[in-house]
């Protein structure tokens, strides 16, 4: 979901390099809560509905795609499902409704 460009902020840390999320939802409701609430934490935020057009955004190629950050957000509460994205190696896995304390709690993981 992340990658890191610019100038960061973070909810007020030090400013070094801001990461730029690509919020990736098919519901452009839920597009917009999640980039207001990372925008909120200073994140740089740019939504697409699909994860094709995520794909074709990015314009890379799958080992390329390896080194960008993961994170899922999902309304489904399915243990199997929650570990199986993490052993893939999603970075993390956020349940909707998605809280400022899940963005904040994820900046700290990826600073």
């Amino acid at each position: 979901m992340s990658s890191p460009r610019g100038p960061k902020a973070c909810g007020g840390g030090a400013v070094d390099r801001q990461i730029h999320v690509l919020a990736v939802d098919d519901s452009s409701v839920d597009r917009a809560v999640i980039a207001r609430l990372l925008r909120s934490s200073k994140y740089r935020v740019t939504t697409v509905d699909s994860g094709k057009k995520a794909l074709e955004l990015l314009g890379l190629e799958s080992s390329e795609l390896r080194e960008i950050p993961v994170v899922i957000m999902s309304s489904e509460n399915v243990p199997n499902r929650i570990n199986r994205c993490l052993e893939e190696g999603a970075e993390d896995f956020l349940l909707k409704p998605v809280r400022p304390s899940d963005v904040a709690r994820l900046c700290n993981r990826m600073r």
